[in-house]
This record gives structure tokens, sequence and C-alpha cells, in this order.
């Protein structure tokens, strides 16, 4: 991993308002960067997730929050950006056997396209991601060699890039580590979870369905960490 340089502690932060992305970013905090967090309003189902990143944003005390819109909806293609329901399922149940129809279409690609644009104007060169590859949804871009083919574009795409000192590095902290592991490291760091929010499907109020891909995998962690979930559900 790339150290933090004494002459830039800068680091773009992608912030969900999910746990992951929570602690992904207490992470960069911790190892000394300053934040500057990027929310992205892309026509997600639910809305209520950049509330919860307002909120993350402000505990972690970052440099700078943004929060920007786009339209994936204009697109469709996933359950969370057209008129198709939210799988659910029961506590417990396997949700890793195939892509489920919660993935957004080239999302993180383009969600870390906008970090990069932003990281460059900055002169920041390191990109936090909170993408998971153990207890995850199976979604193609949470992978390693999808991060590593997106680091490798961004030192090819960018005038910083080409023309600078410095090299662009995606940093996925949370990568290799389980659910449990996660919350556990968030223990560590003395992170409030209870104003995080990962349901893909929640009630009018905010409240967590509890039986999502998302809600189930949040709430396996916490019961295999032996911590229990501060957040409500229905």
């Amino acid at each position: 991993m790339t150290s933090v340089s004494e002459k830039n502690l800068k680091a773009v932060v992608l912030l969900s308002g999910g746990l992951d992305s929570y602690t992904s970013a207490a992470i960069a905090k911790s190892q000394g960067f300053d934040i500057y967090a990027l929310s992205v309003n892309y026509g997600q189902r639910d809305t209520y997730e950049l509330t919860a990143a307002k909120q993350i944003a402000a505990s972690l005390a970052v440099k700078d929050h943004k929060i920007i819109s786009i339209d994936l909806r204009s697109f469709g293609g996933s359950a969370l950006t057209a008129d198709i329901d939210v799988p659910k399922s029961d506590i417990g149940a396997d949700t890793s056997l195939e892509i489920p129809v919660t993935y957004v279409p080239a999302r993180n690609t383009i969600l870390l396209s906008m970090a990069l644009g932003w990281a460059e104007v900055l002169g920041a060169f390191d990109i936090f991601i909170g993408a998971n590859a153990v207890d995850f949804s199976g979604y193609p871009d949470c992978r390693a060699e999808f991060l590593n083919a997106f680091e490798n574009l961004a030192n090819l795409a960018t005038k910083a890039g080409v023309e600078g000192p410095n090299k662009f590095k995606i940093h996925a902290p949370l990568l290799d580590m389980t659910k449990a592991q996660i919350v556990q490291k968030g223990y560590e760091l003395n992170l409030d979870y209870s104003i995080s929010h990962s349901c893909y499907d929640p009630a009018a109020d905010g409240t967590s369905c509890g039986h999502c891909d998302s809600c189930l995998l949040r709430l396996k962690g916490f019961k295999d960490a032996g911590k229990i979930d501060p957040l409500k559900y229905i």
C-alpha cells in the first residue's frame, strides 16, 4: 500500500452511507489522510443512504463532502434504478449464488471515474472505495481485478497521471475482509454504526427491511462478530 506522503495528505473517499464505505472512510482517516468525501445520488430507489452519508461525513469531520446527482434511472437495468422488485430472502439464506438484480450496471466504474476527476482537481492521488470481495453480493465491480484495472486506467487517462511525479492509487482496505471482520474493525475505530444505512428497500421512515441482500449480509456480519446491529429492522 502506498504510504501517506507528508506533502499530500488528501484522499477522495466514495461515501455511500453504508457500513462498508463508513469503515473505509474511517480507515483512511486513521492513516492520516484528510478526507474529501464523495456521495452520488444516481437515481437509486432509496436515497435515505445519502442522509446517512451526511451524518457520517460530519462524524468524521471530513474536509469537504460533495453530493453529486446523475441519472442512472434513464438506463435502468437494476432493481435499484428501475421498477424491478428487490429480492428478499430469509435470514441465513445463501446470497452468493449469482449476481443479483440489485447490481447496477457499471456503477463502480462511474463512481470511481467521478472520484478520479475530483482527485485530479484537488491534487490528490489516493482514492478509497469500500469494495468487498468476501461477504458481498457477487458484483463484478467489487473484485481486485477490476480495481487494479481502474488504477491502471487512472494513470493512463489523466494529465496528472501522465505528466505528474505521483501515481493514482485505488485503496480498497476492506477487499479481503469478511463482514464480521469489517464490523470488528469499525468497533476498534469507535464507529457509530447506528448512523449508517445499508438497506436496499427500507420503509418510508428509513427502517431497514431485514430481508434484502444488503440487510442479510450486514446482519450476518454483526452476528458473526458477536455484536448487535444498532439499526432498527421491520
